[in-house]
């Protein structure tokens, strides 16, 4: 079972709660892909990997719905995009 905040707005601690919260389901990762045979650097340098592809998707994700906005609002106006 993972923790809900314990606000549901910002608050001091939130991300030390959130990483406090995360903490078991992350261990059981790292532990399963020890039991399966993966090194342990091996398993952090993936996990970095997967939170920097993770990162750049919501970049870029954000970069297009920022594009269809102001397709949207020019099609609106009567403007060719």
């Amino acid at each position: 079972m993972i923790s809900a905040p314990r606000q549901k707005h910002d608050y001091a601690d939130r991300e030390v709660d959130c990483q406090e919260a995360m903490e078991p389901g992350f261990q059981a990762i790292v532990d399963c892909m020890l039991e399966a045979g993966w090194a342990r650097g091996e398993v952090m340098r993936a996990l970095r990997r997967l939170i920097a592809a993770d990162n750049m998707t919501q970049r870029e994700n954000a970069k297009v719905e920022a594009e269809l906005v102001i397709a949207r609002a020019m099609i609106r106006a009567g403007k060719p995009s």
